[in-house]
């Protein structure tokens, strides 16, 4: 009976292992959610001034990042390393980067379109009212502050993560920056190349 009972105990530890195993988030550094977070349905325009909505990020994977076209260091770096990213994974996996103007009141489509073009013309370069923007940036996990200053020269600050939204328009991960002392907060984008492909195959299981 003991032996029955030891063998039992045994067959069910590691059946709890294997479960435990399977629904464990991959290991990266990226933050992770063990539950895909849904967006809410948003109306905002891209750079051809086109209306874009949640349907947008269906069928395929996204990176959004938040900017401005005025941005002087953090937004051309790591539009710079999101080409990188995007150059080495989208013949694998169906993807699109987001570039999320937080700045509509300077950032109009013409202006937009000229900034994504000189990355990459395939990119999405959205905006649109503040109503708009802040309900979605707050549920991508991102977050941006802006002056009312009525000065033509201003700063935004705004996050410099990127979001990653999969093919169901559901926030799955956040992939944080690298805070080194005398530069500014980036992406690594070998990092986030190689914890994006884990977090995409783990989906698949």
């Amino acid at each position: 009976m003991m032996r029955l009972k030891l063998c039992f105990s045994i067959v069910l530890m590691l059946f709890l292992s294997a479960c435990s195993d399977k629904n464990s988030p991959p290991d990266v550094d990226a933050l992770v959610y063990e539950t895909a977070k849904p967006l809410s349905d948003f109306k905002l325009n891209n750079q051809n001034g086109e209306l874009v909505t949640k349907a947008q990020f269906l069928g395929q994977w996204n990176l959004v990042f938040l900017g401005y076209t005025s941005c002087p260091d953090i937004c051309p770096l790591t539009l710079v390393k999101l080409n990188n990213v995007y150059k080495n994974l989208h013949n694998d996996y169906p993807l699109q980067i987001w570039f999320m103007s937080v700045d509509p009141k300077r950032d109009t489509a013409q202006k937009r379109k000229a900034y994504i073009d000189y990355f990459n013309p395939d990119f999405l370069a959205v905006s649109g009212p503040h109503k708009d923007l802040f309900p979605l940036v707050r549920e991508l996990g991102l977050i941006y502050a802006i002056s009312d200053s009525n000065e033509s020269e201003y700063a935004v600050d705004h996050s410099a993560s990127v979001a990653l939204v999969d093919q169901n328009g559901a926030v799955r991960a956040i992939f944080k920056p690298e805070f080194k002392q005398g530069s500014v907060p980036l992406i690594n984008a070998s990092q986030l190349t190689e914890e994006f492909i884990k977090i995409a195959d783990d989906s698949k299981n």
